[in-house]
């Protein structure tokens, strides 16, 4: 099965354990993937990644789907760390009371026990929600009691939610002595992480601490599966770093003069001046029909190359490292270039339909597009080009739609700033290698 989002190549290169040399990361959480929940949803997604990136990982969790356990990169079933655990759902109505019954010791032997036997010295812990939530407080005093004795050398606590009786903002009420307050009680030597600014104040204010001192890391977007693309479509992000760009531009077409390829290369080149990062990605091959066409093919490639826009202007054809010269492009990439596209670009100087316009119109994307008669028969868009236009008047009206289009300016900062693959190389994968470069140099 092919990997899904872009390859963390798209961002630098981040230095990687041998397989099996490095510390393995292990997740502790109250239930494990693939049972769905928001939690383990991102579990999954840290687990690949960091699959991806070189480490062995363990998934603990008191519930586990059928199947789960023993496969690779693993997950392995602690009963008693389950929230909906029978020991602890007694225990809770006397721990709303005020009581610290023995029963609960008991348990969080259990557990510390189980743990002990599992972790390794090495072992970065990544507990989501354990350090946050009353759902499980026998495994939230495990952990907290591994932390104080060393056996969890470095751990991570990641805050997706707060116990509502903890937190004095939720209208509930607020229970105070053990085992509640070590909700309230910050770890010393953790790190700690929290999925939003508001749950970085709220649980700075809880922990009495400030908030830079929590770092605040966002749930990602899966790019592939949002946009249903095959390996190619998540190859293609990879390797023309298609995260990066402000504008993405299709011309779903083949290379003709009729196409009037090279204005559109001009409209890149006050695009790039102009400071935006640009992308246009030409599908088709040079048109087999037209006698002189690589004549023509040569003087865009000529083109390209004098105005330094190797980066900018894609002619897919050519191939990518992944695939072949030519590369011949099926409908259905086609149709994923289109949802991974901003706008489409069509300074023809002439047309037979006009099908772009179409398909453009069935993904809700823009269309830019010459004013020709075969372009005013199809159904009405806002963008034409007019014939004598110039490439930096188009330029101007692509930004100003750019700068003014909501959907457009979310879908950019998503790209840029929220996949998962943008998370995991410029936040996740620094943490987790700050916290194996000061452990290592605790070692004797």
């Amino acid at each position: 099965m092919a990997e899904r989002e872009g390859s963390i190549a798209a961002d630098a290169k981040p230095v990687k354990p041998g397989r099996g040399d490095g510390p393995r990361i292990v997740f502790l959480h109250f239930t494990a993937p693939p049972i769905v929940g928001g939690v383990e949803a991102v579990i999954a997604e840290h687990v690949r990644w960091f699959k991806e990136s070189g480490f062995e990982s363990l998934v603990l969790a008191g519930r586990v789907a059928a199947g789960a356990v023993g496969t690779s990169p693993g997950a392995e079933r602690i009963p008693e760390m389950d929230s909906e655990n029978p020991e602890y759902l007694r225990l809770l109505p006397e721990l709303k009371e005020g009581d610290m019954p023995e029963a609960f010791r008991d348990l969080q032997t259990k557990i510390e026990t189980r743990l002990r036997q599992i972790l390794r010295p090495d072992d970065v812990v990544i507990a989501h929600n354990i350090l946050t939530t009353h759902f499980n407080l026998a495994l939230t005093a495990s952990v907290h009691a591994l932390a104080a004795s060393g056996d969890i050398s470095h751990l991570i606590v990641w805050c997706h939610d707060i116990s509502r009786h903890v937190n004095p903002e939720r209208d509930a009420p607020q229970y105070d002595g053990q085992p509640w307050d070590l909700l309230r009680t910050r770890i010393p030597g953790a790190m700690y992480v929290a999925v939003s600014s508001t749950r970085q104040r709220t649980l700075a204010g809880i922990l009495n601490c400030t908030p830079g001192s929590i770092e605040v890391i966002p749930n990602g977007v899966d790019v592939t599966q949002l946009l249903g693309l095959s390996d190619l479509g998540r190859h293609l992000f990879a390797e023309f770093d298609l995260l990066s760009a402000d504008l993405i531009l299709l011309m779903p077409v083949r290379i003709t003069k009729a196409k009037n390829i090279d204005f559109a290369v001009h409209v890149v080149e006050e695009l790039k001046a102009s400071g935006q990062i640009t992308r246009l990605l030409i599908t088709g091959p040079p048109d087999p029909h037209v006698p002189d066409i690589s004549e023509y093919l040569a003087a865009l490639l000529g083109m390209r190359e004098t105005l330094d826009l190797r980066r900018e202007v894609i002619f897919l054809y050519q191939g990518t490292s992944h695939y072949p010269n030519p590369l011949e492009l099926g409908p259905e990439h086609v149709g994923e270039l289109y949802r991974i596209c901003d706008l489409v670009l069509m300074p023809s100087i002439r047309e037979g339909f006009g099908m772009p316009v179409l398909e453009a119109g069935m993904v809700d994307r823009p269309v830019f597009a010459t004013s020709i008669p075969v372009t005013q028969d199809l159904p009405e868009f806002r963008y034409f080009i007019e014939r004598d236009e110039t490439p930096y008047s188009v330029a101007r009206r692509i930004r100003e739609w750019a700068e003014g289009d909501a959907a457009h300016r979310v879908r950019r900062e998503v790209r840029g700033n929220f996949t998962w693959s943008r998370i995991f190389q410029r936040k996740i994968l620094p943490m987790v290698q700050r916290s194996i470069e000061a452990h290592a140099g605790t070692r004797p």
